[in-house]
């Protein structure tokens, strides 16, 4: 089993940085590709970035792209998500995934993915 807890949530104005994090327990840390989605208000939930096991590869989504950075490190059990220049649009709860399968290279995209979840950590984003 895997656990997940996102931290660094908060409200910061347009332009501004946050850096959000996810603390993983659980076996097999350093194996998993890990996930961020997010979910803002009446809407579904989107992917935001991907990150692979060894941090050697990334991906990201076309909104963020440029101005979110995903890392890892594997000796804390941790993945980041630094963002800058952040929009009002940002805005939403974020969310921390993992699949189920080691060495995922799937579809980072689909949330049906991913077997564990975070319970979210809130970022606002004033205009």
């Amino acid at each position: 089993q895997v656990q997940l807890v996102e931290s660094g949530g908060g409200l910061v104005q347009a332009g501004g940085s946050l850096r959000l994090s996810c603390a993983a327990s659980g076996r097999a840390f350093s194996m998993r590709t890990m996930s961020w989605f997010r979910r803002a208000p009446g809407k579904e939930r989107e992917f935001v970035a991907a990150v692979t096991w060894s941090g050697g590869s990334t991906d990201y989504s076309d909104s963020v792209k440029g101005r979110f950075t995903i890392s890892r490190d594997n000796a804390k059990n941790t993945v980041y998500l630094q963002m800058n220049n952040l929009k009002p649009e940002d805005t939403a709860v974020y969310y921390c995934a993992a699949p189920a399968r080691l060495y995922y290279t799937g579809n980072y995209y689909n949330p049906s993915e991913y077997d564990y979840w975070g319970q979210g950590t809130q970022v606002t984003v004033s205009s």
